[in-house]
């Protein structure tokens, strides 16, 4: 009997520390990809030239900063809930 319950205590140790792990690595992904967004400036230049427009450093800036400004209010607006 005891030989039972050392294994079940085994497997919920394990499923515990997976769902554990699952939700650390998923907070720190988000985290990261809020501080270092996948877009960048030489990205943003390219997406304008591709669209027949030539950016100025001004442009792209801004459109940098709105890209960022959403990813924080959409992370702010998921931890709010």
């Amino acid at each position: 009997m005891n030989i039972f319950v050392f294994i079940i205590l085994i497997l919920v140790a394990a499923m515990a520390g997976f769902a554990g792990g699952v939700f650390f690595q998923q907070r720190q992904v988000k985290k990261m990809l809020i501080e270092n967004p996948p877009m960048n400036e030489d990205a943003i230049r390219m997406m304008m030239s591709n669209m027949g427009r030539k950016p100025s450093e001004v442009q792209v800036q801004q459109t940098l900063r709105q890209i960022r400004g959403a990813a924080k209010a959409q992370a702010n607006s998921k931890k709010k809930k």
